[in-house]
Parts: C-alpha cells; sequence; structure tokens
C-alpha cells in the first residue's frame, strides 16, 4: 500500500474566496489552526484535571503537574491533593483527549473509505464487535497470557472480526462496495454483536456483570490508569500519523472505485488495509473506554465544513477537535450529577443526534462539503 502521486483536491470543489476554508487551505492559515486548538486542548486538559469533587484552582493544577514532570516539591499538605490530581485524574484527562482524537480520526477515514457520510465505527459495527472481544476476555479469562493486554487484544480480534463480516456481507458480486447496503449490513451487525454480548453478560457467573455491560455500550474513562495509557497513545498517534501519510489515497477513494482506479490506485488493497488499521485503533480504544457513538460521527463533518473536503487538512484538525470535545464530555458526565457518573454515550447521543441533524438539513450539504 503506497501513497497515490495524484493532487490532494483533487475532485474537491473550491471553496469562497476569503472565506474560512479558503484561508485554512494554505500551510500558515493550517498550522495557525492547529496551534490555537492545542493551546485550547492543553487549557481544557488543566480545567478538566483541578474540577471534581476537590476543585483545584487551574494555577494551583499547573503548579502541581509541574511538580510532578519536572520531580519538584511540593508542601505537605498538599499531598491528598496531589494524589488526586496526579494519580487520578490526570491519566483519566489525558486517555479522553487521546479516544476523542482516535474516535475523530477513525472516523474521517471510514467515511471516506466507504464514501458513506453516515459511517463511523460505531455504525458500522465495529466498536460493538471490539466490545464483544473485550467482554468475552473480561468474563471467560481468555488470552491470559498476555498480562495486561489480553483485553486490547481480545476488542482488537472483535473490531477486526467485525469488519471483515461487514466488509463480506455488504460487497456487491463485482466486489465493489454499495454504501448503502455497507450502512444497512453494519447497523444489522451492530446489533447482533449486542446481542452476542448480552448472551455472554447473562451467562458470565459474575454478579457485576450488568454493570459491565453498560460499561462498554455506553463508555466510561472511569477504569483510566497509567498504565492503559501508553498502548492507546501509540495506537491512536502512530494510527493517526499513518492515515495522514495516506490522506490523498483517501481523497482518490472518496471520489469512487472507478476514479480511483483510473488515477492508478488500488481500491480494495488501500480499503483492506486501512481498515484494518481503522479496526486496530477501534480496538485498542474500546478496550479503554467501551464503544461511544457519535465523535466519530460528526467531528469529521465540523471540521470539513471549516477547512473543506482535503483529507490531510481535516486529518490535521479532527483528531484536535476529537480531544478538546470528549475532555470536556468527560468532565460533564463525572460533575453533572456527582458523585454518580453519567455514561460518556448519553452526552454524546445528547449532543451528537441534533448536531448531525441540523448538518443533515443544511441546504445543498453533501459528503465532503457543501
Amino acid at each position: 500500500m503506497s501513497p497515490p502521486t495524484t493532487s490532494p483536491t483533487a475532485g474537491v470543489a473550491p471553496s469562497a474566496k476569503g472565506g474560512p476554508k479558503d484561508r485554512l487551505a494554505t500551510r500558515a492559515g493550517l498550522a495557525v489552526a492547529c496551534v490555537v486548538l492545542l493551546g485550547l486542548l492543553l487549557a481544557s486538559v488543566v480545567v478538566a484535571i483541578g474540577m471534581g469533587s476537590a476543585t483545584v484552582s487551574p494555577g494551583d493544577t499547573a503548579r502541581l503537574l509541574w511538580a510532578a514532570l519536572s520531580g519538584g516539591a511540593i508542601d505537605a499538605d498538599e499531598v491528598t491533593t496531589y494524589q488526586i490530581i496526579w494519580q487520578i485524574r490526570t491519566p483519566r484527562v489525558l486517555l479522553a483527549a487521546l479516544v476523542g482524537a482516535g474516535l475523530s480520526a477513525v472516523g474521517v477515514a471510514i467515511q471516506a473509505l466507504v464514501r458513506n457520510a453516515l459511517a463511523d465505527p460505531f455504525v458500522l459495527g465495529v466498536s460493538s464487535g471490539a466490545s464483544v472481544g473485550a467482554v468475552a476476555v473480561t468474563v471467560t479469562g481468555g488470552l491470559a497470557a498476555l498480562g495486561i493486554y489480553a483485553v486490547s487484544v481480545g476488542a482488537f480480534i472483535g473490531a477486526l472480526v467485525a469488519s471483515l463480516l461487514v466488509y463480506a456481507a455488504s460487497a456487491t458480486r463485482g466486489g465493489g462496495l454499495a454504501p448503502l447496503r455497507l450502512v444497512l449490513t453494519g447497523v444489522a451487525m451492530a446489533l447482533g454483536f449486542q446481542a452476542v454480548m448480552s448472551v455472554i453478560i447473562y451467562f458470565a457467573p459474575d454478579s457485576e456483570a450488568t454493570s459491565m455491560v453498560l460499561y462498554w455500550t455506553m463508555g466510561s474513562f472511569g477504569a483510566a490508569t497509567w498504565g492503559a495509557l501508553p498502548v492507546v497513545a501509540v495506537a491512536v498517534l502512530l494510527g493517526t500519523a499513518v492515515l495522514h501519510r495516506y490522506s490523498r489515497a483517501l481523497d482518490v477513494l472518496a471520489l469512487g472505485d472507478e476514479t480511483a482506479t483510473s488515477l492508478g490506485i488500488s481500491p480494495d488493497r488501500h480499503r483492506k488495509g486501512l481498515l484494518v488499521l481503522a479496526s486496530l485503533i477501534t480496538g485498542v480504544m474500546v478496550a479503554v473506554s467501551g464503544a461511544i457513538s457519535f465523535v466519530g460521527l460528526v467531528m469529521p463533518h465540523l471540521v470539513r465544513m471549516v477547512v473543506g473536503a482535503t483529507h490531510a487538512r481535516v486529518l490535521a484538525v479532527a483528531p484536535l477537535v476529537g480531544a478538546v470535545f470528549m475532555v470536556w464530555v468527560d468532565l460533564v458526565s463525572r460533575t453533572l450529577v456527582a458523585p454518580r457518573e453519567l455514561p460518556l454515550g448519553v452526552i454524546t447521543a445528547l449532543v451528537g443526534v441534533p448536531v448531525f441533524i441540523a448538518l443533515m438539513r443544511r441546504k445543498g450539504y453533501v459528503f465532503g462539503g457543501r
């Protein structure tokens, strides 16, 4: 699988002169946007770490974080606050940022691969398949030899199996993918995987199975630890970098298989390889957060409206937007009805459904922008 040499803007309608897309089309404009989003993400992370049952001001939060990173000293009466900030909240907030970034990047890729604006890991059943794999490993104790990576490997296997099943079931006789068939097949497969997961939980001897199925179907970062971060960080950051490398291929694939073939791109080869990559990223994320809906569906659309349809720009901005969004979603989930915690999927659905309906009702809106 090698990146094509065609122009990354092939088939993309030009934006209005002087508009936001036109300004962000330049490298300088895109760089400024990314710097601003990075600053917003950093500020969001500091604020989110400081807020909770024990609120800490942003200034004190930043000071304690710097002490942890630099090995600096803290006062004796700040030990408890330091432990809350560094051991409990920091890994959770960082995990939220990574999962938000990963879901947005995978959503961008899947929508281009299948040429369908309704596609994302959740809708296509990939997240549900990953949940089945993770729950099966947790309940049965399978893959125990892999230690702390057992659940991640199980989730990846489930995501990969789900991707292959959806791909095989929706492929036409000629080997192509019909977008409508793909979405309908994905929805059916997602329901099927959820039923399988419920059966596994039903026959599990553990009395905590009911809470487990809620966790995997609605999402939570409550189990975040420092030990879980390295694997997720590598999968999301490296996976997003690879997707960005193949942004030109995604541009061409979004135009259709016939166009891609005429431009020297093998649709099946690129699609299979990128689907495996998307399954890997999704599996790792689901293993630590459960299945979270609408992030990978809505974030790519919002970003395309601002930066245009070229995937090099979308994949540079969408992960940052998704990271900021998920940090605030997690903050709301653990503070709105404290001490209880709302499932992440409830909040993302409440935000995502009206936003997506509004996007679809925009006059002239199509996949890739207006």
